[in-house]
């Protein structure tokens, strides 16, 4: 064996072993972080915290079951605002995609996708709470909403982009418009990957706490509507966290552990709907 070929085995091993153990320890920091949670906040998910108020400060005991339904409820505001302007942009950038208008909407989205979500904040405050004099779920809604947006739109230009072209040209053969092309052949074939980008946006924007501390703030009692302020579990975790008291902190670590556990279920979704999509027919 040459010296040459001594040293190219012995780098590839070098850089095979360094690899080897910088996914190790990234899988291992995954693993020490999850169970530092489970050990700490599986101790203190019992049937009260999903079924009760939290109680008042000093007191032992409660739940945080406004803060889990508060969370649904922001989630859904920015899902139904997010998504469909996530997804008709992501068509749009396509199917139309090109110079000019297209580069600057793409150019916007990436820089959307970058602004510190506690900016996506104050924006969402000085737009929607500043002039309704108070703190809302409708705020909160809109704060995360501005971040889904722009992980919708790239995931949808994304997979519609991988359909091959040979459908969209058999369907404009037939003699169908291009709109019926896009919406009865295109996005049906790309369907499993918008979802999973959809679904994984819908789990990045449910751990944010820095926009809703500016919008939907808190609540320590079941919220009377989307125009009022109203508990999430972030927030909740953030308050409790950071309170001087021994029981506040247990129900912190059982929230995280909620919280993440909600998390982790919708990225197995994805992966889920997203191997069936590559693995079987549409």
């Amino acid at each position: 064996m040459t010296a040459r070929n001594l040293y190219r085995k012995g780098l590839n091993n070098v850089m095979l072993t360094l690899t080897g153990v910088c996914a190790f320890v990234t899988v291992s920091t995954l693993f020490v972080i999850l169970a530092y949670l489970v050990y700490n906040g599986g101790k203190s998910v019992d049937f009260d915290f999903f079924t009760q108020l939290p109680k008042g400060t000093g007191e032992l005991g409660g739940g945080m079951a406004n803060a889990i339904v508060g969370s649904a409820e922001i989630i859904a505001i920015a899902s139904l605002i997010g998504i469909p302007v996530g997804f008709f942009t992501g068509v749009y950038l396509s199917e139309w995609g090109g110079p000019g208008y297209c580069f600057l909407v793409r150019y916007m989205c990436d820089l959307l996708n970058g602004v510190p979500s506690i900016v996506i904040g104050i924006f969402a405050a000085t737009v929607l709470v500043k002039p309704l004099h108070h703190f809302s779920a409708l705020a909160g809604g809109f704060a995360l909403s501005l971040m889904l947006i722009p992980i919708t739109a790239k995931s949808t230009e994304q997979f519609l982009s991988e359909v091959p072209r040979s459908l969209r040209e058999g369907s404009l053969a037939l003699g169908a418009p291009k709109w019926r092309t896009i919406a009865s052949v295109v996005v049906p074939a790309a369907r499993k990957g918008i979802m999973t980008g959809v679904i994984l946006g819908v789990a990045r924007i449910s751990g944010e706490s820095a926009p809703l501390l500016f919008t939907s703030f808190n609540n320590q009692d079941w919220s009377n509507g989307m125009r009022d302020p109203v508990a999430s579990l972030p927030v909740m975790i953030y308050s409790h966290a950071i309170a001087p008291y021994d029981d506040w902190h247990r129900q912190a670590w059982a929230a995280g552990l909620v919280l993440l556990t909600l998390v982790l279920i919708a990225n197995i979704a994805a992966r889920l709907i997203l191997t069936r999509g590559t693995t079987t027919r549409g």
